[in-house]
């Protein structure tokens, strides 16, 4: 699915197709945002302003050639984890032993289809964690482009998590249930406040308002 074109990816994602769905929709989401973040570190490399920064900005921008391309990969995962889901809820339960038997299956498969957007999850954190350094230290140029990455990337982070949470809440092993949910709702308690402080850094570096203290901003510039 990634190979499609835009139009063709937004089509089949408005159908009646069980994928793509909202977790390739997230996957994508999230090679955007980071491509974002890493158009900020294009624009900063070989600028003599920023010389001391030029061989982390070199860096970072490796990290997310990387992302970008796994994100992409995510897209089609996401798909092929999620078909045997949607299959699984059309097995017969007219027997005991049919319903039974669906039953494992469907319980199988939810794990399964929790894995992928978990994973975009992870992904979007590593990204994020890129995208603030570029916020701090990349082109002044450039610093809505990073804005805009972090706060794509936190949708993606927030789209992703839904996914795993309908595939959860069903779940006859509640102890993997809230394994899953638990590491869900720690990533988005960390990261949607970085994001948050990013966007309200951003926009306050652009509309000319008063700069608050951003407590994470000290440390960032020290390292």
């Amino acid at each position: 699915m990634s190979d499609m074109t835009y139009s063709e990816f937004i089509d089949k994602l408005a159908s009646n197709s069980p994928a793509p769905g909202g977790g390739g929709a997230a996957a994508l989401c999230g090679a955007i945002g980071t491509a974002l973040g890493n158009m900020v570190g294009s624009l900063t490399v070989g600028k003599k302003k920023y010389i001391d920064v030029e061989d982390l900005m070199q860096e970072l921008k490796t990290r997310c050639d990387k992302l970008q391309a796994e994100f992409l990969e995510l897209i089609n995962e996401d798909a092929e984890c999620f078909l045997p889901l949607a299959a699984a809820y059309r097995l017969p339960k007219d027997t005991p032993e049919e319903i039974a038997a669906r039953d494992a299956e469907l319980e199988r498969c939810s794990c399964i289809a929790c894995s992928v957007p978990i994973k975009i999850m992870e992904k979007c954190a590593q990204a994020m964690d890129i995208i603030e350094i570029f916020a701090l230290k990349g082109s002044t140029m450039a610093v809505s482009d990073a804005g805009c990455g972090m706060i794509i990337c936190k949708a993606a982070m927030q789209a992703a998590s839904l996914n795993v949470f309908i595939n959860t809440k069903d779940m006859k092993d509640r102890a993997q249930a809230e394994s899953f949910n638990a590491k869900v709702r720690e990533l988005l308690y960390i990261y949607e406040s970085k994001a948050d402080n990013i966007f309200e850094m951003v926009s306050n570096k652009l509309t000319g308002r008063k700069k608050k203290e951003y407590p994470f901003e000290a440390d960032m510039l020290m390292q």
